[in-house]
């Protein structure tokens, strides 16, 4: 396994973050790298939550695993290529005064053996310029929120 992990301190409070991640079908409002993004079911929130997203030629599906208000939102990504078992995103806040210390985890499994290992490595660096994607995109997002408030 290959994991990934990135930070940014954020423009606003753990609560505002939350409240943007957490309206978990409009990921394309503020992540510059995904060009469409809806919920697929009626469930909005919490564990078993799911949205499909497009990005680029790709098509993705994002369940929720974990949602604990404030501190930690965690979801599967499915549709990558076969060589890929797994791969799940972690969120996670910590308060800084009125800013906040956000990670982006991204854990990648491709298998145990050497080759399948590199192929996580691989996968992992796209990943990490993902991360740094969708973090910078949501500073801009929390930023222009709080000028237009």
């Amino acid at each position: 396994m290959t994991t990934v992990e990135r930070s940014l301190q954020l423009p606003a409070t753990p609560e505002r973050v939350w409240a943007v991640l957490t309206d978990f079908g409009a990921i394309s409002e503020w992540a510059p790298n995904v060009d469409h993004s809806c919920l697929l079911g009626e469930q909005t929130e919490g564990p078993g939550a799911v949205r499909r997203i497009q990005t680029g030629r790709s098509t993705l599906r994002e369940t929720v695993h974990t949602w604990e208000p404030g501190s930690e939102l965690s979801y599967s990504i499915s549709g990558l290529p076969a060589v890929v078992r797994s791969v799940t995103n972690t969120w996670r806040f910590e308060p800084a005064g009125t800013r906040t210390n956000a990670t982006l985890t991204s854990d990648v499994d491709a298998g145990p053996r050497p080759p399948q290992q590199l192929v996580a490595k691989i996968v992992g660096r796209v990943l990490a310029k993902a991360s740094d994607q969708m973090l910078g995109g949501l500073a801009v997002y929390l930023k222009a929120q709080e000028v237009a408030s």
